[in-house]
């Protein structure tokens, strides 16, 4: 376990990144994967797939898999790609603070 500070908050990670407790996930970390992803800046896609994993996450205790995600989030492969360059379950899932379990994606 790791711990990464970004803007005065302080998260415990995982070896790959992703946050150990999603409970822990606020705006703030989904700014840090941001920058890490070398993202600009977050736009109303970025917000509606976070808001969508989280919903799914909350609802069902797991990220949801490849076919699920572009249900739950209307993105095509090609624009989630675009929209998280590390892909679906990398980039979207750990800005949306989801565990890392490699049953995903």
């Amino acid at each position: 376990m790791m711990k990464i500070k970004h803007r005065d908050e302080i998260y415990e990670v995982d070896v790959n990144g992703f946050l150990i407790d999603s409970k822990k996930w606020n705006p703030n970390w989904a700014d840090y994967v941001r920058m890490m992803e070398g993202i600009d800046k977050l736009g109303d896609e970025h917000n509606a797939t976070i808001i969508a994993l989280r919903e799914h996450y909350q609802k069902h205790g797991s990220a949801p898999l490849m076919r699920l995600f572009y249900k739950c989030t209307n993105l095509s492969l090609t624009r989630a790609y675009e929209l998280f360059p590390s892909g679906p379950g990398k980039g979207a899932c750990k800005m949306a603070g989801l565990p890392n379990h490699s049953s995903y994606l």
